[in-house]
């Protein structure tokens, strides 16, 4: 452990940490300037926001919904009461929307600066040796920390949970994630292990805990996908900050984190019930055996488009022909097993890619589909929190190529060359997002790039851009639509049969119209039967109109 002295030495310039967050923050916020000129798309936003009347008043019956109702198959409070405090200020204007979704982006980007120099700090005080380590330099820390925080808010897989106004969730849940863990952190560099020597102790956490479990609630409330924050503690426990040392103090790590995993267990069973009410979860998914590879194949998916972020979609169907004996998914499936056993084989000497590798996974797990919700494989939104760890990655591997050319004055305009070479990454970067904003505009932009990019395999695009015609008075297109998502349906959807007999019937072909709702009828559609029995009624002639006169 450093004197004090010392750690006022490392600190001291830190100072400009705030500084340094709130500029990657501004630039940030500028580059998602853009999507003001959204509108909202009737996917969700219609449900969560244009159609939901408990969001129009906070009142008291707002806080009793908000807590006591499965909403479109949901429990998060803390979003509702955001989409009500929006629409108390802006209406149903989205610019307003957009706005506050865009500042919530930028003070995630703002708060995980300065969570990578808090870890970077953490290893240093906790680790003998470390201090003279050239990566974790005064300046090299705060380079990680600024690369890590511009990839983080420039990377266009992020689009998705910032200008779709429906996930609000995303944004608020990693907001209270990202403060939880801050503050977690700080906490044990100030208070150190004092409260561990007892398990009672570390049970009850005394008052150092009460402020990131509090954090975690919040972020429980804004979306359940937090549920894995106690394993990432216990994660940063053993690395950076090298509280689990032994059997001994893993036991007491994982009794101290009681309280969160406690929480964590109530959350994912009101979630269950929450999507029950719904029949949000998939009923047609594939057996548990076909569902295993392809999450593994989805969590390398999420690299690739970290990686290499192009051809994003907001809707990956899940893949029909998976099986467990096709090549690619099998591959898939020894690649992931075997980075695992690599990252567990070296954790005694390369914490960091352990630490980062299982981040990534268990952070990834409740949304990789082994409990399949919806007909998607993955979605950029699941990557928001996850992508943190290999961004974390590029920025101290950016901080560890500045050791390797820091020696000498001859390297110097290397050095600095080799950091200009980074301003056409994050330029490349904003452009993609600018790009993927303008993809979300409204929803027949948002559904024609769906279609252009999958064409015969996303019906939902189909089946959303027929509605989206059908609202602007483009009958026929929607039509050709509907006829599509009908032709290509493996299995009937009384709703396309629905919205195409409507369609038809605001064009005057009332028996067409009534076949396609007698059709929806047929698959079990109340609606259907009684809009048929309605048009059959109204379309019969009367007494008068046949000319017989009154009997």
């Amino acid at each position: 452990m450093f004197s004090a002295q010392g750690r006022s030495r490392v600190r001291s310039p830190r100072g400009i940490q705030y500084y340094l967050a709130a500029s990657v923050s501004i630039i940030t916020f500028l580059v998602y300037i853009p999507c003001l000129k959204n509108g909202f798309v009737y996917w969700d936003d219609n449900v969560y926001i244009l159609e939901n009347v408990h969001i129009r008043s906070l009142s008291s019956d707002l806080f009793q919904w908000a807590f006591f109702d499965f909403y479109a198959s949901n429990w998060h409070p803390l979003t509702w009461i955001s989409h009500a405090v929006d629409y108390a200020i802006w209406g149903l204007n989205p610019l307003g929307h957009h706005l506050s979704s865009i500042i919530l982006h930028a003070a995630n980007t703002f708060l995980l600066v300065l969570l990578v120099v808090a870890l970077m700090d953490a290893y240093r005080e906790r680790t003998p040796g470390s201090a003279q380590s050239p990566v974790l330099s005064e300046w090299n820390v705060l380079s990680a920390a600024a690369v890590t925080g511009l990839l983080f808010g420039l990377h266009p897989i992020h689009v998705e949970s910032v200008v779709w106004a429906a996930e609000r969730k995303d944004l608020l849940c990693a907001l209270f994630f990202l403060l939880s863990i801050l503050t977690y952190v700080r906490q044990r560099q100030a208070g150190g292990d004092r409260a561990d020597h007892a398990m009672t102790a570390a049970i009850f956490a005394r008052k150092y805990h009460l402020v990131p479990l509090c954090f975690f609630l919040f972020a429980l409330m804004s979306k359940p996908m937090a549920v894995t924050l106690p394993f990432v503690l216990l994660l940063l426990d053993w690395f950076p900050l090298n509280r689990i040392r032994s059997a001994q103090t893993f036991w007491r790590s994982c009794a101290e984190k009681l309280p969160f995993i406690a929480l964590s267990g109530a959350s994912s069973l009101v979630t269950i019930l929450a999507q029950r009410t719904g029949a949000a979860i998939w009923e047609q998914a594939p057996p548990i055996f076909i569902r295993v590879p392809v999450a593994f194949e989805s969590l390398l998916a999420y690299l690739g488009k970290i990686v290499l972020p192009l051809d994003l979609l907001p809707f990956y169907p899940y893949p029909l022909g998976a099986s467990i004996f096709s090549l690619h998914y099998a591959a898939a499936a020894v690649v992931v097993v075997a980075i695992t056993l690599a990252s567990l084989m070296t954790a005694a000497k390369q914490r960091l890619w352990t630490t980062v590798w299982f981040y990534f996974g268990v952070t990834l797990l409740p949304v990789l589909g082994i409990v399949q919700v919806g007909g998607q494989s993955m979605a950029d939104r699941y990557a928001y929190l996850p992508s943190i760890g290999p961004f974390l990655i590029m920025g101290i591997g950016v901080a560890w190529g500045q050791t390797r050319l820091s020696s000498g004055k001859e390297n110097a305009l290397l050095r600095h060359a080799a950091l200009a070479l980074l301003i056409p990454v994050f330029v490349c970067l904003s452009y993609l997002t600018v790009e993927q904003t303008r993809r979300w505009k409204d929803d027949l932009t948002l559904w024609t790039y769906v279609i252009d990019k999958e064409s015969t395999k996303v019906l939902i695009a189909y089946y959303n851009r027929g509605l989206a015609y059908a609202r602007t008075g483009r009958i026929p297109e929607a039509i050709e639509d509907f006829n599509t998502v009908i032709a290509l349906n493996y299995q009937e959807d009384s709703k396309a049969y629905i919205n195409r007999g409507l369609a038809y019937y605001q064009v005057g072909q009332t028996e067409p119209a009534i076949a396609d709702l007698r059709k929806a009828c047929e698959l079990g559609d109340n609606f259907g039967c009684q809009a048929a029995h309605y048009l059959v009624t109204k379309s019969r002639p009367t007494s008068a109109n046949r000319g017989g006169g009154i009997p």
